[in-house]
């Protein structure tokens, strides 16, 4: 598609029509912000073999497939570990942190990566989550513009500032920064936990706008 390839020579993000964030991440992504991936996504309903098996394990409750999924069907061993990373590291019942600050961890991680995709839905579950939409404005407004002292405080704060040098300048990351969280009551467990959220959807953005 032309417009495909000139967003891509030019950077913009994957969504035909849809602003890139920048600092201070200015414009709201459509809530209905498609994805599409430059590596050929197979149809679900002709699917057959181990392609067809890992969609089955992949449907959502609604019956569908999401599309962070579907760009996985040339290989479909890769979706299926993809699922079990997604499932341990979100949905795992021993994790002690809420979901929603988990969730607010991947929006965070998904707007410092560019990854309209990710930042759209995720930041959709994180209002449902929550209940309180001015709770969640503000923290979409404070991630967005990169000040998460507005939205955050204590170890919450700390663990969003770990997330955005995580996710930014992982090389800089250092012992000061756990420290910084565990002064303010974060376990060494919800560190753990802050970290492979992180980590999940460096790799999740990256397999998406890639």
């Amino acid at each position: 598609h032309s417009d495909a390839v000139r967003h891509r020579h030019t950077g913009v993000l994957r969504a035909v029509g849809v602003p890139r964030l920048q600092p201070p991440f200015q414009g709201h992504p459509t809530p209905s912000c498609a994805m599409s991936s430059w590596i050929e996504m197979l149809p679900v309903n002709n699917a057959t073999g181990p392609l067809k098996e890992a969609y089955e394990q992949a449907k959502t409750p609604a019956g569908t497939v999401d599309n962070v999924m579907r760009v996985h069907s040339q290989r479909p061993h890769t979706m299926l570990g993809h699922l079990t990373l997604y499932r341990s590291v979100l949905h795992h019942p021993d994790n002690t942190l809420p979901l929603w600050f988990l969730e607010a961890v991947g929006v965070y991680t998904s707007l410092l990566n560019e990854c309209e995709y990710s930042f759209t839905h995720h930041c959709a579950n994180l209002r449902r989550l929550l209940k309180d939409d001015e709770r969640a404005d503000t923290i979409e407004s404070a991630l967005r513009y990169k000040s998460p002292e507005e939205a955050f405080s204590g170890k919450e704060l700390a663990l969003i500032r770990y997330t955005e040098k995580l996710t930014s300048s992982p090389g800089a990351v250092e012992a000061a920064d756990i420290e910084a969280a565990k002064s303010l009551g974060a376990s060494d467990g919800e560190i753990l936990e802050v970290n492979q959220v992180c980590a999940y959807f460096c790799y999740s953005n990256r397999t998406i706008n890639g």
